[in-house]
């Protein structure tokens, strides 16, 4: 079984920056797409940033320019770099790992989440 355990979280204010950081229990990078989402209350859980295949990443246009997914794999961490924090960023962030067997079965772990405030 895959573990992800998030931290970084807190208060912040407007502007400020923050960085999250989320620890795979086993050597996963390889098999497993990793990515960022958060939830604000009443709200779906949303894609934040993610590593697409090959080299590439994603991230949704609301927080382009602002916020930036990194990893090392040596340490099996990913981490979310958040800057010019607003007050619509706060929520609870996840990280997520996702891989599919060869009958399209999605095989998908969560951490259980790291609070994200940010004050006015």
């Amino acid at each position: 079984q895959v573990q992800l355990v998030e931290s970084g979280g807190g208060l912040v204010q407007a502007g400020g920056s923050l960085k999250l950081s989320c620890s795979a229990s086993t050597s996963i990078f390889s098999i497993y797409a990793m990515g960022w989402y958060r939830q604000a209350p009443g709200k779906q859980r949303e894609l934040v940033a993610s590593f697409t295949s090959g080299s590439g990443r994603n991230l949704a246009d609301s927080v382009k320019g602002r916020f930036t997914i990194s990893r090392d794999n040596a340490k099996n961490t990913v981490y979310l770099q958040m800057s010019s924090l607003k007050p619509e960023d706060t929520a609870v962030y996840y990280c997520n790992a996702r891989r599919y067997s060869t009958d399209s079965t999605i095989y998908e772990y969560w951490g259980q989440g790291t609070q994200v405030t940010v004050s006015s």
